[in-house]
């Protein structure tokens, strides 16, 4: 990424299911390692998640060139598609939610750097 080049701001928003809010603060107390660096080696920086009542909220920041093929490369990651298999049944996707979509990605209304 050259410095000057702005980075893509994306965030989502998924429920969390209340009668696996515990598990889901355990799971992220310890994120494994090899996860953390398929989403380094994607160009995804400057990650957060929230949590508000029963709505998780994802921050991050892409600093790459082809953010497609960076999403697929992370897909296609055996430890985040693991890690994917024990966070999964904590989440259940908005009623917007697309058929397969999970996380939904939110519109940037406003921006103060």
């Amino acid at each position: 990424m050259s410095a000057s080049r702005t980075p893509r701001r994306v965030a989502s928003v998924i429920r969390l299911r209340p009668e696996h809010a515990e598990r889901y603060r355990e799971l992220h107390r310890a994120v494994p390692q090899p996860v953390l660096d398929a989403l380094s080696r994607a160009h995804i920086g400057n990650y957060s998640v929230f949590l508000r009542e029963d709505t998780l909220f994802a921050y991050y920041e892409y600093t790459g060139d082809d953010y497609k093929a960076d999403m697929a490369a992370v897909a296609a990651d055996p430890d985040t598609r693991h890690w994917w298999t024990l966070t999964d049944p904590c989440q259940q996707p908005l009623d917007s939610a697309q058929p397969g979509e999970r996380w939904v990605t939110g519109e940037e209304l406003f921006h103060l750097d």
